[in-house]
């Protein structure tokens, strides 16, 4: 028989709804996106207008104690992967807190269906984890000035195109596994002439052969009839 789990009444809650606690938003590493809640109409046509309780009107002091609750600015590392935002208000509020993450070194946005995160602004994140989402370019990544360590594999990212805005980055090393611009003729060679400051590539080291002279690549297509 199929019975609601005694949780279910809270699923619509975020954690700052509970009451009795003195946790804060920098304290949660793995946190999930649920708060607001789709509207009570959604909720007919869904079946679950049960588990919505009644909202009382909050006063702007609330929400500004809410807002320091969250205390998002603060937050040096965070976990947002796996997220399911199935619903518009998940992603609505997804983007609202990336947009907090003022100071923010390392994130994982792993497997949540991302395309396009180029309004965000990262000021010091240094390490970011976005695997497993549907971009298609690097200009729809965030603006991460202090980047050391960027992990894009299993994306959609069918060119090199836009790569150099990286240039003037600490970028160290960069995961591009399982996207279609790996099988690019002369792959490791294009990526490392775009970033000269590049250490490694798909976890492998820079080697000798990835930083060709331009004469020997010449050379190489030559074809010379004896």
């Amino acid at each position: 028989a199929s019975f609601k789990l005694p949780s279910d009444s809270f699923k619509y809650l975020g954690w700052c709804d509970v009451e009795e606690h003195d946790v804060r938003g920098n304290q949660l590493h793995c946190p999930r996106v649920r708060e607001a809640g789709p509207s009570e109409e959604e909720l007919f046509f869904k079946g679950e207008e049960s588990t919505l309780k009644k909202r009382k009107q909050v006063t702007d002091t609330e929400k500004w104690q809410k807002k320091l609750q969250e205390n998002w600015e603060n937050c040096a590392e965070l976990n947002l992967s796996f997220q399911d935002l199935g619903d518009l208000y998940q992603a609505e509020n997804f983007k609202r807190i990336l947009q907090r993450l003022i100071r923010v070194e390392k994130l994982w946005l792993v497997d949540n269906s991302l395309t396009d995160l180029s309004a965000i602004r990262l000021p010091r994140c240094t390490e970011l984890n976005v695997n497993k989402n549907h971009f298609t370019s690097f200009k729809q990544l965030p603006k991460i000035p202090q980047i050391q360590h960027l992990s894009l594999a299993e994306n959609n990212i069918l060119t090199l195109s836009g790569i150099s805005d990286f240039r003037h980055t600490p970028l160290e090393s960069l995961i591009l596994k399982r996207n279609p611009c790996e099988f690019q003729e002369r792959y490791r060679q294009l990526v490392f002439s775009s970033l000269p400051n590049l250490k490694m590539l798909d976890g492998i080291p820079k080697l000798p052969e990835d930083c060709s002279p331009p004469d020997i690549r010449v050379f190489f297509k030559m074809c010379t009839i004896l």
